[in-house]
């Protein structure tokens, strides 16, 4: 005989609805899908080893939701958690303008293109630009937030 559920789902009419129309549509991200499923098979009273199999998802992954939607909801249970971690800013708008202005220009000899690294080095060694390191990935993202298209080749 199996035992008793300690989280049980007993969603309300209201929620199964969300939920069915939600994968329905089938717009949402796969994980928040799969989630919903979990819960409405949950509901269905199945076992967690039956959804796992069912849903191709994990037995702890089946418990987790149940416990999620059990004591703090539905959209809790369905959706990511928000992070938390504060991101610095590396650069401030005048070193940005300053590598847009760096990009714009003609790249060092030998080079035909600026590349990323090339960028963030020559923007460690000026001197208008009080900053000791910068990743090739942050001048790429501020390169790619400013919209600059600094090449005349085309990729299609």
């Amino acid at each position: 005989m199996p035992k008793q559920k300690t989280y049980k789902v007993e969603l309300t009419e209201k929620e199964r609805d969300h939920l069915e129309n939600m994968i329905s549509s089938g717009t949402e991200k796969t994980r928040k899908l799969t989630r919903a499923r979990i819960l409405l098979k949950a509901d269905e009273d199945w076992m967690d080893k039956d959804i796992s199999e069912a849903l191709d998802v994990g037995r702890a992954t089946v418990e987790r939701i149940r416990k999620k939607y059990f004591e703090k909801g539905l959209e809790y249970a369905i959706n990511r958690k928000p992070s938390s971690r504060q991101y610095e800013r590396k650069i401030d708008g005048k070193t940005e303008a300053h590598l847009i202005a760096l990009s714009c220009g003609d790249a060092p000899a030998g080079y035909a293109d600026w590349t990323l690294r090339l960028l963030a080095d020559r923007l460690v060694k000026l001197e208008q630009v009080e900053i000791e390191t910068i990743s090739h990935e942050t001048v790429r993202q501020v390169l790619k937030k400013s919209a600059s298209n600094h090449g005349s080749r085309s990729n299609g």
